[in-house]
């Protein structure tokens, strides 16, 4: 996870995953398949791991609570010591060549699947009246999902985890976006 985390899906060389995992390239194929299938296994712990805090806000009681819980989940994922800077998700095929197509595809996929999730949450907001009924569900899951990934490229670039709390903060004072 961390190879692919640090190094994009095609910058990930067979040698630094077999090394990173501690095992030949033939086991690696016998345990996996491909390279494309250990990705989607990365992607998955990420998801339980650094990336867990989507679950976490979903289940937030309120539309605000789901904002503050996964833009500060954001933030320590994305400064998460010991651990690449930025998002798995983010990073890891942001560019790719035609070899890293389906990586990107994966990840555009996954990260809209998670918008829509936020989406269908805030909706619920609407609807139990925690959000006013002219919110537009699906602008405020794009307007949290676009900080949190834009926190992700600044988390790269060397931004701190009291710089994206600031952003993180700052996008909260102006909730719910309309």
């Amino acid at each position: 996870m961390t190879v692919f985390w640090a190094q994009g899906y095609e910058g990930a060389s067979l040698v630094a995953l077999t090394e990173a995992m501690g095992i030949s390239r033939k086991s690696m194929y016998a345990a996996f398949g491909n390279k494309e299938q250990l990705f989607h296994k990365a992607l998955q712990r990420y998801e339980e791991g650094p990336g867990a805090y989507v679950i976490q806000a979903l289940r937030a009681p309120t539309a605000r609570e789901v904002a503050t819980v996964f833009l500060t989940g954001s933030v320590q994922a994305n400064t998460r010591p010991g651990c690449p800077a930025g998002c798995l998700g983010v990073q890891g095929a942001l560019v790719v060549g035609e070899t890293g197509q389906a990586a990107r595809d994966t990840l555009a996929a996954w990260r809209a699947r998670g918008q829509m999730h936020l989406r269908d949450r805030f909706h619920r907001a609407v609807e139990e009246g925690d959000l006013p009924p002219e919110a537009d569900p699906d602008l405020i899951a794009r307007f949290v999902m676009t900080i949190a990934n834009g926190m992700a490229v600044q988390a790269t670039g060397g931004a701190t985890r009291d710089d994206l709390q600031r952003v993180a903060d700052a996008a909260l004072r102006h909730w719910p976006p309309t």
